[in-house]
Formats: C-alpha cells, sequence, structure tokens
C-alpha cells in the first residue's frame, strides 16, 4: 500500500513538530504527514531535559546557536502564553568557586553581550543576598533565563498541526529512504524491539520533500539517503544522569544556578534546575551511552555499540577525552562524588537530599576527525534536508530552526 504527500517530517522531537507547523502555517492546505516512531510525540531529547528556556550565553557569536536561541527564547515564551502552557521567568546564575572560574566568566560576560544579551556581573556579597545558600566568588546574572515543561510545549504544537490539517502519525518507524529526481519513497512499518520488520509489514509513502529530525537517530536516516558519506559524521550519545532534591530542599534556590563551564569540554556541567512542578532537579552529568535510547543506567544495546567503536571519529574523542571520561564515569557510580560537584556552589546539600530522576540522552555529532560538532547542523540533498546536531538549546531555539530549515526545503522548489 502506497500514498502520497507534498511533504514527509521524520521525527516528533520539537525539532520536528516545529518544521511541520512552520510549513503548515506557511503553505495552508500542504497535504503533510509526521512521522513518529515511539507512541507519543516529544519521548527523547524534548521529553528528557532540564527544560530551561535557554537565554543564549555559551553560544560562539554569528554562530546558529546564538542566533536561533535569542530568537527561540522570546518566541517559546509567546507560544506558551498563546497556548496556555505554563512557565517561569527565573533567571539564572553563572556561579565562578575559582580564581580560573572568575577569569572564565569575563570571558561568558563579553560573549553574553556580543550576543546582546541582558547580563550583570554580580560580587560574591550580592550572590550571598540573593541566593543565601550558593557560594561563589562572583557570578554572571542572565535575566532571560526560564523554565517550562517542553512536553507540553510538544503537546500544544501538535494540536496546533493538526488543527491545520497536518497528519501526525506514532507508532510508525521509517525502515527505508528513498530518493529519486522529482520524489522521495519512505518505506515504514510498526516498530519491532526483537527482530527485523518483514517486506510485508511495510507500507510505502511517496512525497516531493522530506525533513528528517532524527535526534538520536540523526545520521542513520540521512545516510538512507545519500545526505552524507558513512564516516562522515556520527551520533555518539552521551547519557545526562539527573537527581531531584528532597522536596524539603525545594527552597534551596530562586534562581537557576549553573557553574563555570569548562570551555575544553562540550557540557555545561551540573546545576540546580527549579522544575515547573516546583521541584530541583540536579544535573545533568555526561557519561558515554552505550546505548541510544536506554535511559536506564546500565542499558547497552548491540547494534548502537558496533556503530559507535567502528566509527574512526568516537576512538579519537575517546583518546582525547579520557581522563574526563574516567571521571565522569566514577561520579555516575558514586554519588558522593556526583554531589561533590554541586556542594563547590551549594556545599550545605548532603548525599540523603538526591532522589532518583530519569536520565537524558544527548545525540552528539561527531566529525570523523573526532571534533564534537559545536553548531547546529544541517545537510540536504535535491529532495531532502536532515537536522544532525539538534542539542542544546535546540529545545529553546526550535522554532527559528524551523523556520530556517523551512526556507531552505521551499527554496528546493
Amino acid at each position: 500500500m502506497s500514498s502520497a504527500h507534498d511533504v514527509v517530517v521524520v521525527g516528533g522531537g520539537i525539532v520536528g513538530l516545529a518544521t511541520a507547523l512552520t510549513l503548515l502555517r506557511r503553505r495552508p492546505g500542504l497535504d503533510l504527514v509526521l512521522l513518529e516512531k515511539e507512541a507519543e510525540v516529544a519521548v527523547h531529547q524534548s521529553g528528557h531535559n532540564s527544560g530551561v528556556i535557554h537565554a543564549g550565553v555559551y553560544y560562539a557569536p554569528g554562530s546558529l546557536k546564538a542566533r536561533l536561541c535569542a530568537e527561540g527564547s522570546r518566541w517559546t515564551r509567546q507560544f506558551c502564553d498563546e497556548h496556555g502552557v505554563p512557565y517561569r521567568n527565573t533567571g539564572k546564575l553563572i556561579v565562578a568557586t575559582s580564581p580560573v572560574e572568575v577569569a572564565r566568566l569575563g570571558a561568558l560576560h563579553e560573549r553574553s553581550v556580543r550576543n546582546g544579551l541582558d547580563v550583570e556581573r554580580v560580587g560574591r556579597d550580592e550572590l550571598l543576598r540573593r541566593e543565601p545558600h550558593i557560594t561563589g566568588l562572583a557570578a554572571l546574572w542572565v535575566k532571560a533565563t526560564g523554565i517550562v515543561d517542553y512536553r507540553a510545549v510538544s503537546r500544544a504544537m501538535a494540536y496546533e498541526i493538526s488543527r491545520l490539517g497536518g497528519e501526525i502519525r506514532t507508532g510508525t518507524q521509517v525502515v527505508d529512504i528513498t530518493e529519486g529526481p522529482a520524489q522521495v519513497t519512505v518505506d515504514i512499518t510498526a516498530p519491532t524491539r526483537h527482530r527485523a520488520p518483514a517486506p510485508s509489514d511495510r507500507e510505502r509513502l511517496v512525497c516531493r520533500r522530506l525533513v528528517a529530525c532524527g535526534g538520536l537517530q540523526a545520521d542513520r536516516l540521512a545516510r538512507m539517503t545519500g545526505a552524507m558519506g558513512q564516516d562522515d559524521v556520527a551520533i555518539v550519545p552521551f547519557r545526562g544522569e539527573y537527581y531531584r532534591l528532597v522536596p524539603s530542599r525545594n527552597d534551596v534556590i530562586s534562581a537557576l544556578i549553573y557553574p563555570v563551564p569548562d570551555p575544553d569540554l562540550p557540557f555545561l556541567g551540573v546545576h540546580l534546575t527549579k522544575a515547573i512542578d516546583g521541584g530541583v532537579t540536579v544535573g545533568p552529568n555526561a557519561v558515554l551511552g552505550l546505548a541510544r535510547e536506554g535511559y536506564q543506567k546500565g542499558s547497552v544495546r548491540g547494534r548502537d555499540v558496533a556503530d559507535m567503536v567502528r566509527f574512526p571519529g568516537f576512538w579519537r574523542v575517546a583518546r582525547r577525552q579520557l581522563r574526563t571520561g574516567i571521571v565522569e564515569q566514577w561520579n555516575s557510580l558514586n554519588r558522593r562524588g556526583y554531589l561533590g560537584l554541586v556542594q563547590r556552589y551549594c556545599p550545605e546539600l548532603t548525599v540523603d537530599d538526591l532522589l532518583p530522576e530519569p536520565a537524558g540522552i544527548r545525540a552528539q555529532a561527531v566529525r570523523r576527525d573526532g571534533t564534537l560538532v559545536e553548531d547546529f547542523l544541517l545537510a540536504e540533498t535535491p529532495t531532502s534536508i536532515h537536522v544532525l546536531n539538534a542539542p542544546s538549546p535546540a529545545a529553546t531555539s526550535a522554532m527559528p530552526i524551523a523556520a530556517h530549515i523551512a526556507d531552505r526545503l521551499l527554496a528546493l522548489g
């Protein structure tokens, strides 16, 4: 059985949903179908994160992340206001706890100003006045930071897509993509966990244009169409493990508290985040994942491990970050080690304050030479566009990313 459409969007995370919504708004009446292999939208990265509305502090001036994050921060709040999705403007303090970090804080301040952000340097006494439980030498106050539940944002997007005539098909896995000169053929099936789908299980869709927002599966989808070579870029998964503070400690912070990140590392460090439900989450760390969608500690999937060890870039990253990887793994196994990262700026917290919280997995694109892709990354063919790298702040930036994708897709004709 086959059916024809104008556009197929693969992936029901927030970027895929935003892309579908943008295309339907720009082209009313567009025959668009969005495919998601899970039973509901926003199951993976979009539903497993800190829920932060980022301001755009960390990103290189002129990069897509810097530009689209600032736009996305405004858009997220506007969308939430229009659709009754709750959010809070908490602000964020990036806290320096050593002279080295104070110097790095100065560089972050300069970068923030270049990115057009309203930020403020805060001294030790003012930090203590604002956050009595937080210790540091200095801090950077980022007013535009907030929190939201991105699952709720995604569900509101899905409702709008349906209202505008788009079709969302959950429980639908893409198993093959074939591109012709003027159309794309997409073979789909219901997800199968323990066996390869039989040919008789498949359904075929035909479309004029395809957008793949595959997140943790982005590289595999791109290789189906030839949008990139076998060893150009690969997704390396990093588990971000969280805890939640016991309810009696929910008043330990009023704003979000972040450490000063190490510029040699791609992650922001373990932070304290006020959740939209009033609780406080702790995390995430960054531990190499052995299963792209394995959220339980100890999860291993043979195909994911095999793909990773076959990729030359993985071994180059592993050698470069060996010491950091060992420390992260130790802290993953040892709650006291994990807590020590937080006690640098919140020394009164104890191991007994930490409760289990679901982990997330970051889809990090890595190049063959072992460099981690820092910016958002897209690839395109004559009939398709693939989002190859969209980790944080992609949730905040979803609608501007979608506008960028739509511009490029519609330019294909």
